[in-house]
């Protein structure tokens, strides 16, 4: 049933005044966007946009590393819409001009940001900013004539795109990733997001999961698998060495706690006093380096072990091409892109057994799953694969056939189309919001 329904979008598509008639029209926000971590957004929204969608784009911050942008997401930071860089006279011309035509929905909308921030002080004054922001995103939105609001993380951004849907009546849905968004339920408010969206795509059946036991069983039907993936188009097999030496690991990843490098680092150490010739490289920044720096020092790692710092996408693939294994060690993951690009270019992976990693890896089937925190059985695997030229090559092909079977990106993409033509069509149904819309 599910083909067929993505063949009928794909016939659909290819009839150009049908097309034009159907065309979606929706708004995307993140909390920063486009950026270095986040690259599958992109993707995400320029095959909806290839699908005949039309994707506009919201950020509440300005990218953090513009320097280290590809081209692709320069193009896309030069056509979104950034609240907070909009500054101060645009956040009270929102204010003014909602207040003026709006003044119920106005008062009503500030009413509801106060009480997210409930009675601590902080989160109150945090409450004002969400809802001035909104004010900001909901005039925006309706002067581009857009309905409808999705937002990739529950975090700040799905707040402020919780109270837009209040004040101006729009529609509102939310991508859940995990496992942030699981930490602090309650500060991010989360049940109330569920509750308040129209409909939730979440990238696991993990995070499904953990969003089922927040809410009432009623509200379950709202929350649907949705996985994202990669073109291995692009990330094409690399060359396979048979008898590197040294072999050499790859780990792609911000370097923070979550992440389990200092894990990672003690099980090289562990490889190369078992004589194994090995080096690691690792790709990504973030507050844990100066610690990684010195513990690889201190255990006098420093030619074994290479920082290459955050990379954007024209980079990383140089990356993977000279790598034998790839390695995560995490303590906590949605479903790692990171993974799959590695996988798709036919890279054996050993990754931690958490969260949905076991949704995208079968153990011994498509790589190897380790317990997190133990240093042991990582270094342990890792070994399997440095001794074993026929393992590396059987899991590096598996893994790329596991991509293109159930995390391809046009396929995962079309049914992402799929489900929002379903969802949005069922919401035209419920009942009609206020009309709000704003003037040029």
């Amino acid at each position: 049933m599910e083909q067929q329904n993505l063949n009928s979008f794909v016939n659909l598509r290819a009839d150009p005044a049908e097309q034009m008639r159907e065309t979606v029209r929706l708004a995307y926000l993140v909390s920063e966007y486009p950026a270095v971590s986040h690259t599958f957004i992109l993707r995400e929204v320029r095959g909806l946009r290839a699908l005949g969608f039309e994707v506009l784009t919201a950020s509440i911050n300005a990218p953090r590393q513009p320097a280290a942008m590809a081209s692709a997401d320069r193009d896309e930071a030069s056509r979104t819409f950034y609240i907070k860089p909009a500054g101060a006279l645009a956040a009270l011309r929102a204010h003014l001009q909602t207040l003026r035509r709006h003044p119920l929905a106005y008062l009503r909308g500030l009413g509801f940001a106060l009480g997210l921030g409930g009675g601590d002080l902080r989160q109150l004054l945090f409450s004002v900013f969400y809802f001035t922001e909104a004010l900001m995103l909901g005039n925006w939105m309706a002067r581009r004539g857009v309905r409808h609001l999705h937002v990739h993380f529950a975090n700040a951004a799905a707040t402020v795109g919780l109270i837009t849907s209040r004040i101006f009546g729009t529609g509102f849905s939310l991508t859940v990733h995990g496992p942030d968004e699981f930490y602090d339920v309650k500060r991010l408010r989360l049940k109330e997001k569920i509750e308040g969206a129209a409909f939730v795509f979440c990238i696991s059946q993990f995070a499904r999961s953990q969003l089922m036991k927040l809410v009432d069983v009623s509200q379950w039907s709202k929350l649907e698998v949705s996985r994202l993936g990669v073109d291995a188009g692009v990330f094409k097999p690399r060359p396979f060495r048979r008898s590197p030496s040294p072999l050499s690991l790859l780990c792609v990843g911000r370097l923070v706690p979550a992440k389990g490098q200092h894990v990672l680092i003690a099980a090289l150490d562990r490889l190369l006093r078992s004589g194994r010739n090995v080096t690691l490289r690792l790709v990504g920044d973030g507050p844990d380096r100066t610690s990684l720096e010195r513990e690889v020092t201190r255990r006098g790692l420093c030619a074994r072990v290479s920082f290459a710092g955050s990379v954007n996408q024209d980079q990383i693939g140089q990356y993977y091409c000279e790598a034998d294994v790839f390695v995560l060690a995490s303590f906590a993951e949605g479903i790692p892109i990171v993974l799959m690009e590695a996988m798709a270019m036919e890279i054996p992976c050993v990754a931690t057994a958490i969260a949905g990693i076991p949704e995208l890896i079968r153990n011994e089937v498509d790589g190897l799953l380790v317990p997190p925190a133990d240093d042991r059985a990582l270094a342990d695997a890792i070994g399997r694969l440095v001794e074993d030229e026929q393992l590396r090559w059987r899991l590096g092909q598996a893994a790329r056939q596991r991509v293109k079977d159930q995390f391809d990106l046009e396929l995962n993409v079309a049914r992402l189309a799929c489900r929002f033509n379903a969802r949005l069509a069922a919401s035209q149904h419920a009942a009609a919001a206020p009309d709000l819309a704003v003037s040029a």
